[in-house]
């Protein structure tokens, strides 16, 4: 299974911005969605963007339209999350994964099979 390294968060002031990176093993191919999720403390996880093919199929929560966007380059086996006017509701541990998910699971949990451990981001007053 291909081994999927998340990196990039960290602690940024509201309205700050950074930018997670997401590094896979192998190379996925176009036709797999990769995704990022996040799950805030005490909470379920939750889609934020998702993205598939090329140059790239992405689409986004409700919560973060106009703020993230999500990209790959997959020369470098690389998946990207560009975050821009963070608030502290963005405070959760970000998660990349991969999957074949039908369209009404993009951006739920079961869409995907292949996780990574996670990184955290903490968006202060």
């Amino acid at each position: 299974q291909v081994q999927l390294v998340e990196s990039g968060g960290g602690t940024v002031q509201t309205g700050g911005s950074l930018r997670l990176s997401c590094t896979a093993s192998e190379y996925t191919g176009f036709s797999v969605h990769m995704a990022w999720l996040r799950q805030a403390s005490g909470k379920a996880r939750e889609g934020v963007a998702s993205i598939v093919g090329f140059p790239g199929n992405a689409i986004y929560s409700d919560s973060v339209k106009g703020r993230f966007t999500i990209s790959r380059d997959n020369a470098k086996n690389t998946l990207y999350l560009q975050m821009n006017s963070l608030k502290p509701e963005d405070t959760a541990i970000y998660y990349c994964a991969a999957g074949t998910p039908t369209s009404d699971y993009r951006l739920r949990e079961l869409g995907y099979n292949n996780w990574g451990q996670g990184t955290q981001v903490t968006v202060t007053v």
